[in-house]
């Protein structure tokens, strides 16, 4: 047996065999057949065409019972390319002409259409280029024999053991079979770990090198609790985790208590309770768990599910849902937050030397106003259906926020000129991620509705730590004095103006936090929906006083060890008084 530690992101315990996600290079023997060759070559062709079909027709099944119908259109134009009888004959005609083998003949034809889209002028046209390239691999892979790529051909339970799982990989990520994930990097606010709390899978990420010495099919045991993994566990370690995971059941059931209870703390104060989403379908879970809105409606992931940029009446359609499933409780959407290491298929993003300081969320969608009204005109046409608020992400300053306002101040001109309906009143946030959106916060309050503070970067760019760095994953600390200050500044600089201040990144969702949060006067917190009943209970347990008093103490510790340190503290001993 040996034993792995890396970075706890999602809580629980999972046994299950390992799944070793691993993108092996395609490597193509351009060697020259003989001419007895053609025909078997031909014949191994049609054996991975009719395979690549196959596994795209079940994909397409399992895209439309979890995404919806948008999702399942993707797959169906990557069936119909594989299925056209020209790109058979393409094929087969290179085959025999050039006297080269199969592999080679595909790779040659998908370069030529390539070629032949990157010259299109339409730009719907063009992007089908992403789609071509990608029914061009898979059929490779499988002529190659090589082992398929994509975490959505899963049929059993597993754990998925991967170097990383990219933005564009979580989206596939089924807790029908996948029980638990393990990653080499990565830490807790990365994408994958935002989304497996979100699904309730445990995890565990920054184990350096657990994919070169773990063996496929092999069992493990991942804790997402301690960040600990175990291969070829014993006997009696199986039991030991066995047991550990009844009683976590037994405590998640007691947290459950919490769900439709009231966030009020014990002098009578209610705080806003809310969650993050990345679809329409996790408003159940938001339901389910007793959130009283959503603080976070993160759109770029539609936008990553679809091979082509979704048209403005398919935003409307999902955005309505939500708006419509919540009924009338507030729903905060960001608009599409794009850049750093979130990328879309449908579009092409510059190779940047540091991408997280770079052309990425409200700086493309100024630079992209086309696009950015599209999204604009959906969420106020959905507005009229529910209790919508726009937020924008990675405001950097006043000048910003006043180009995004002119872009929305014309998409709802636009509407009314077309006899339209919306909420014309519909309130305006920032989201608060750099320092220089905190420090200018009495500038940016003039102009917007709201604040939501997106601790994930805020602490990153404040502490000049790569949040996805698990060499330096140290010191990634929310808890630092600095970060601390510049939140305490965005929350007191909105309530001198009678405004909210919500919180949205990973921090907001920590119950060790939670009482500090509370002190300080947030207004809002917002988190995976798993994680609202503890944070709930926590807040029934203390007095809006209390919490006040264990904040103003907080703020005059100079270390994040010290603070850490004495929010434990806090907890303990509200846990045995409770």
């Amino acid at each position: 047996m040996s034993i792995f530690k890396g970075i706890p992101v999602s809580a629980g315990i999972a046994t299950a065999p390992v799944y070793l996600y691993k993108t092996e290079p395609i490597v193509i023997d351009y060697s020259p057949l003989l001419l007895n060759q053609k025909e078997s070559e031909l014949q191994e062709f049609s054996k991975a065409l009719t395979l690549s079909i196959s596994q795209m027709t079940k994909l397409r099944s399992k895209a439309y019972e979890r995404l919806g119908e948008s999702s399942a259109e993707i797959i169906d134009s990557h069936i119909m390319i594989a299925t056209d009888p020209s790109f058979y004959k393409d094929v087969e005609r290179e085959i025999h002409s050039c006297c080269i083998r199969a592999a080679a003949a595909v790779e040659k034809v998908i370069k030529c259409y390539l070629t032949t889209f990157s010259e299109i002028s339409d730009e719907y046209l063009r992007e089908r280029a992403a789609d071509i390239k990608d029914v061009g691999e898979r059929i490779l892979r499988n002529l190659l024999k090589m082992p398929p790529t994509g975490l959505e051909l899963l049929d059993n339970a597993v754990i998925v053991v991967a170097k990383d799982i990219s933005p564009s990989d979580t989206i596939m990520l089924d807790k029908t079979y996948i029980k638990g994930l393990a990653t080499d990097v990565g830490g807790r606010t990365s994408h994958a770990a935002i989304l497996a709390r979100s699904l309730e899978i445990p995890a565990v990420l920054g184990l350096k090198n657990i994919t070169e010495v773990i063996s496929q099919g092999e069992q493990i045991i991942i804790d997402g609790s301690e960040g600990i993994v175990l291969s070829n566990p014993t006997t009696k370690e199986i039991g030991v985790y066995a047991e550990r995971k009844e009683k976590e059941k037994t405590r998640k059931a007691q947290m459950d208590a919490f769900k439709l209870m009231p966030a009020d703390t014990l002098d009578g104060h209610n705080i806003h309770v809310v969650a993050n989403i990345g679809s329409p379908d996790d408003v159940e879970a938001v339901i389910q768990y007793g959130g009283e809105g959503i603080g976070l409606y993160r759109t770029e992931f539609l936008f990553m599910k679809s091979a082509h940029f979704p048209t403005e009446e398919e935003q409307f359609k999902a955005y309505k849902v939500v708006a419509e499933k919540m009924a009338g409780k507030p729903v905060i959407v960001r608009t599409i937050d794009i850049g750093g290491d979130k990328k879309l298929t449908c579009f092409n993003m510059p190779i940047e030397l540091n991408p997280f300081l770079g052309w990425r969320a409200i700086r493309i969608c100024l630079d992209e106003p086309a696009i950015f009204k599209i999204q604009l005109r959906a969420i106020l046409r959905a507005s009229a259906f529910g209790n919508l608020l726009i937020m924008y992400p990675m405001i950097s300053g006043v000048s910003e926020l006043r180009k995004a306002n002119a872009i929305l101040a014309e998409a709802k001109a636009e509407l009314q000129a077309e006899g339209i309906q919306f909420d014309s009143a519909i309130k305006v946030g920032v989201m608060i991620e750099t320092p220089a959106a905190a420090l200018t916060a009495d500038c940016l309050i003039k102009e917007a509705d709201f604040f939501s503070i997106g601790t994930n970067d805020l602490c990153q760019y404040t502490l000049a730590v790569d949040r996805m760095n698990e060499k330096i994953c140290d010191l990634y600390q929310p808890f630092h004095p600095g970060v601390l200050r510049l939140i305490k500044t965005v929350i007191d600089t909105a309530h001198a103006s009678g405004k909210f201040t919500g919180m949205c990144g990973e921090t907001a969702g920590d119950p060790l936090a939670t009482t500090l949060l509370l002190g300080l006067g947030l207004d809002e917190f917002s988190m995976s929906a798993s994680l609202i009943p503890e944070v709930k209970k926590v807040i029934r347990n203390i007095s809006l006083k209390g919490a006040q008093n264990i904040a103003e103490r907080t703020m005059t510790m100079e270390t994040h060890e010290e603070i850490t340190a004495y929010l434990k503290k806090v907890r303990d001993n509200l846990t045995s008084s409770i």
